[in-house]
């Protein structure tokens, strides 16, 4: 069991274009949605696609890269671990997120 840990891939596209942000520290956070897709045959034997949208941060370099290369419809594989946070949105509403905190990036396809 001391080999099992928080481990997520995922091969998908972007959705939009990344989203950049420098902290006052230096250091760089970059946000993209990663869209899945899986395709099935339903109870009919029509062809279903259901998409799932994954929300990804990258941090310092990898945020780096991101920046530089990326765009809305890129393909990518990416590594990472699931995280959950909340906060407070201007209401003072408590909001959660589920994303995935990127390590490993690998661009696909090509121009």
């Amino acid at each position: 069991m001391n080999t099992l840990r928080n481990k997520v891939q995922l091969i998908g596209n972007l959705g939009n274009n990344p989203e950049i942000i420098t902290l006052e520290s230096g250091k760089k956070l970059a946000k993209i949605s990663i869209a899945t897709n899986e395709t099935y045959k339903n109870s009919e034997g029509e062809k279903v696609t259901d998409t799932q949208w994954h929300n990804v941060v990258a941090w310092n370099k990898t945020a780096d890269i991101i920046e530089k290369y990326l765009e809305k419809g890129n393909e990518v594989a990416i590594e990472g671990k699931l995280t959950y946070r909340s906060y407070e949105d201007k209401d003072g509403t408590k909001k959660y997120i589920t994303e995935i905190v990127c390590n490993e990036l690998l661009m696909l396809g090509g121009k």
